[in-house]
């Protein structure tokens, strides 16, 4: 059974700082032989995509028309935790449930679970979004969870935010036919790129505009990204019970 380890609760600062800004970021958090476990496991879901086709959980990179591209390369896995349920265990990491419950409380579930390789030579992840967008939701009690397990860099592929942009309600998203999802066309200049080591687990509200570079380096990008929610909140579709990559991490 998950518990919370207090010693990874967060300080009165650090709560204030998550309110203020948007986001945390713990640099180093997962870490030893529990991060390169963590990353040979990806190595595994990377190697499988090799023999893979498009579904609705593995995604391939698309050309600029929208076409997949014949590279073949791998862009996303969605819902990661139903693909592979042994990835669940990192999201009930203390490390990262000791922050997350100074939060939202001490009974969570997660929803959403993805993995994005970032492959060299062409891999991405998102444009500047919102993640509340696609949850039909303006709620603070949403809070996501990207865990960086390689070193980021601008290069290849890092997280960039705009701080406080949680606070200015939701923003207008576009479609883009080139890629997988709708975005929002943003100001550059109050970019923050978060040039992060592997382990680093970044915090951030479910409102907050985000989004990252493709990867033009010669390095992988591993990173998961995923929600936690107070564990009785009704989020239609993705209520407990009822949406398959809605998992319990702490309580009951």
């Amino acid at each position: 059974m998950t518990t919370i380890d207090t010693s990874y609760a967060l300080t009165e600062a650090q709560v204030r700082q998550y309110h203020e800004d948007g986001f945390l970021v713990f640099e180093n958090l997962i870490r030893g032989g529990k991060l390169r476990r963590y990353v040979a496991l990806f190595d595994e879901l990377v190697e499988q995509s090799k023999t893979r086709e498009q579904d609705g959980a593995w995604t391939f990179e698309r050309d600029a028309t929208g076409a997949l591209d014949p590279r073949r390369i791998l862009h996303k896995i969605q819902g990661v935790c139903v693909v592979e349920p042994r990835v669940l265990e990192l999201a009930k990491e203390p490390e990262i449930i000791g922050p997350i419950s100074s939060l939202i409380g001490s009974n969570l579930d997660i929803f959403g679970t993805k993995f994005f390789p970032m492959i060299p030579g062409g891999g991405t992840s998102t444009m500047w979004h919102q993640d509340n967008y696609y949850f039909s939701s303006e709620s603070e009690q949403i809070v996501t969870c990207g865990i960086y397990l390689q070193d980021t860099d601008r290069e290849n592929g890092c997280l960039k935010v705009i701080p406080r942009s949680h606070t200015r309600g939701r923003f207008t998203h576009n479609p883009n036919p080139a890629t997988y999802g709708s975005w929002v066309d943003v100001d550059e200049s109050e970019a923050v790129n978060l040039v992060i080591p592997g382990g680093t687990v970044i915090l951030f509200s479910a409102n907050l505009l985000h989004g990252a570079n493709p990867n033009v380096s010669n390095r992988t990008r591993y990173s998961t990204a995923w929600h936690y929610l107070p564990g009785d909140m009704v989020l239609p579709p993705f209520n407990r019970g009822e949406y398959p990559d809605r998992h319990i991490v702490l309580g009951a």
